[in-house]
């Protein structure tokens, strides 16, 4: 039984690496590919009250269920399903409900910290980090939040002057020293996704000749 490759893909919050990781999915979405998103491994708080949860830093690595997501994709690579959480981000917890994941080929990790943790590092196969200048990634985050996750201008741009920029110079940035593979620009960088895609394509062709 052959190991699934497992590709990471980093970065800072709105750099492009949710854009690189989905357009590489895409491509492969009918083949044997399957794409794991870090966020959704963001600790059940639901045991605090609403106002402590608005409170939580989501951009420091405690954040993370990681013990979960590294059991998870230890499972995956044994050829073994999972069923991976939903975080609700207007109610700052976990969602009741979870999604069943089969085993796949090729295993797409994306998150902004999952290059910060060794035992997660030891289990990429390819590690990616999308590298993007810090006034695009804001603008990115402004209209995310607002538009997806019910945020207010005010309250976006608060957090990011005092959690998100300053996580991001102490735990992702220094991240990128980890990486087999920067890409500039995120989804604009058609090169760099045109390169990682015939990588994976060589990946499926060998996994296929080799069953």
């Amino acid at each position: 039984m052959v190991t699934p490759v497992i590709i990471g893909v980093a970065g800072g919050t709105g750099s492009g690496k949710t854009t690189v990781a989905r357009e590489i999915y895409r491509r492969f979405e009918n083949m044997n590919v399957v794409m794991i998103e870090q966020d959704s491994y963001y600790k059940d708080q639901s045991h605090l009250t609403f106002e402590e949860r608005t409170k939580t830093n989501y951009d420091h690595p405690m954040a993370f269920d990681t013990d979960l997501l590294i059991e998870h994709l230890k499972c995956l690579r044994r050829r073994e399903p999972i069923e991976k959480p939903v975080y609700d981000y207007k109610r700052h917890t976990r969602a009741k409900e979870k999604v069943w994941i089969e085993p796949k080929d090729v295993i797409i990790l994306e998150g902004i910290l999952i290059l910060e943790d060794e035992r997660l590092r030891n289990l990429l196969d390819i590690k990616v980090f999308v590298d993007t200048d810090a006034d695009v990634r804001i603008i990115r985050r402004i209209l995310r939040d607002i538009e997806e996750r019910g945020r207010t201008l005010e309250s976006v741009v608060e957090q990011y002057l005092t959690v998100v920029r300053p996580m991001h110079m102490q735990f992702i940035e220094p991240t990128k020293r980890y990486a087999d593979i920067i890409v500039p620009e995120g989804g604009q960088n058609r090169v760099a996704i045109d390169l990682l895609s015939t990588k994976i394509d060589t990946v499926l062709q060998s996994l296929s000749a080799g069953m």
